[in-house]
């Protein structure tokens, strides 16, 4: 891993960006239930309107954002920014639409631990095909450890139904998230220059266009006995689950491991869960302490690991020098 660019994130703070990201997700599903108990808005409209309103507030801050010159060698070919835009364009849309519709078919529980027990899974073994990395016996393990907590978490909440259909979508969505994270990581591996905002701006804008036709069908427009409240809750949305989160993680996905990133966004049930039991009145389980721990040790873990092999990646090239 480089850091020959000037602009190149440190470990640390690409960490410290996923981890936020992970957070911000977590919040996401909060504001969808209350979205969904007053208004008829479904699933595949109110991704449709995220991904609006989160490319309204990127193209704002894009405008807004002072013009910088950089040195034409650390720029991202044209090439390789159009592999990204589309390629992370077609992965979110791929993502959002397919989740909802498991969701939608197989029930919250079931859809989430599918798509996000498959994710690590299909991220590790594409990692390995396409760019060698290796997990080790510690990411082996944190791995395991944060399946296991996300099972324990999905137990935890009572029995569910599984429907196959659900299942293949959840299983969809995994692929689209996993291809999204071994493309950012693969493309910046070399450390050059990334323009992480304006590939989310784009990203959202192949998104919305994608998930258009499905939100017609489905009703763009929701009927309601409280606009305010919608509106607020599409704005939080908007702006803190999707602009903000979708912009920290695509800047720290290109810096940190894919293995490690699919760990780290493991957070975003922890943080359903302690909204859920805080603010929305569901009841604490033994079940849900226990996941949330095994998926906390496991983010933990693997950031370690990760800042320590940075650290002797960067004493090895000093000894070298």
């Amino acid at each position: 891993m480089s850091n020959s660019s000037e602009s190149a994130l440190s470990v640390g703070r690409s960490l410290l960006y996923l981890i936020v990201a992970g957070i911000a997700w977590g919040t996401a599903g909060a504001a969808a239930s209350l979205i969904f108990r007053i208004s008829d808005m479904g699933p595949l409209a109110l991704s449709f309107w995220r991904c609006v309103g989160g490319l309204a507030l990127l193209l704002g801050a894009l405008a807004l954002r002072p013009r910088r010159r950089v040195a034409r060698t650390a720029v991202e070919s044209r090439g390789r920014r159009t592999a990204r835009i589309l390629g992370t364009g077609v992965g979110l849309t791929v993502f959002q639409s397919a989740y909802f519709a498991a969701v939608e078919a197989t029930g919250l529980a079931v859809g989430t631990v599918v798509t996000l027990g498959a994710g690590p899974v299909l991220i590790a073994v594409g990692a390995r095909l396409t760019m060698g990395e290796r997990l080790g016996r510690g990411g082996i393990a944190a791995v395991s450890g944060a399946l296991a907590g996300l099972v324990v978490l999905v137990l935890g909440g009572g029995a569910a139904e599984v429907r196959p259909l659900g299942v293949v979508l959840a299983v969809v969505s995994a692929a689209g998230y996993a291809a999204i994270t071994l493309l950012t990581r693969y493309l910046g591996r070399d450390g050059g220059r990334t323009d992480a905002l304006s590939t989310t701006t784009w990203a959202f804008a192949i998104g919305a266009v994608g998930l258009l036709p499905a939100a017609l069908a489905e009703g763009v427009v929701p009927h309601t006995d409280a606009p305010v409240s919608v509106l607020l809750l599409l704005v939080y949305v908007a702006a803190v689950p999707t602009a903000l989160a979708y912009a920290l993680y695509f800047a720290g996905a290109a810096v940190v491991r894919a293995a490690t990133v699919s760990v780290i966004m493991l957070l975003e049930p922890v943080s359903a869960a302690v909204i859920a039991v805080s603010l929305l009145g569901e009841r604490l389980t033994t079940a849900i302490v226990l996941g949330t721990l095994l998926l906390l040790a496991a983010v933990t873990g693997l950031a370690f690991a990760e800042a320590r092999t940075a650290s002797a990646e960067r004493r090895r090239e000093a000894v070298a020098a």
